[in-house]
């Protein structure tokens, strides 16, 4: 399994942010993925998650309504598109695979590299 996210970058508060995670070595389309971020000395938290088809999403508290979950299951990818980014969402970003978007547990053990969002003036 591989999980590797990108898109991340310094941004202005108000700004906005695409991350793009790719996925391999499973079958993509049957899993619900998500995505996580951590803050040094904090627990990993849920940002999102996505049902296999893309029809049904969750969203953590602080980040409805201003993040969007998308995935194209043909390029074994997931996507976060991030608006009115705010200083507390700088974190590393992470994606993997949920037991379910209803109980989104991570599945996969091992994480990928993250991506770094840093949103500062």
């Amino acid at each position: 399994v591989q999980l590797v996210e990108s898109g991340g970058d310094l941004v202005q508060p108000g700004g906005s942010l695409r991350l793009s995670c790719a996925a391999s070595g499973f079958t993509f389309r049957a899993y619900d993925m998500s995505w996580w971020r951590q803050v040094p000395g904090k627990e990993r938290e849920l940002v999102a998650a996505i049902s296999n088809t893309g029809g049904r999403t969750n969203y953590g508290g602080s980040v409805k309504g201003r993040f969007s979950i998308s995935r194209e299951n043909a390029k074994n990818s997931v996507y976060l598109d991030m608006n009115s980014l705010a200083p507390e969402d700088t974190a590393v970003y992470f994606c993997n695979a949920v037991h379910s978007v209803e109980n989104p547990t991570p599945y996969w053990t091992s994480w990928g590299p993250g991506t770094q969002v840093t949103v500062s003036s």
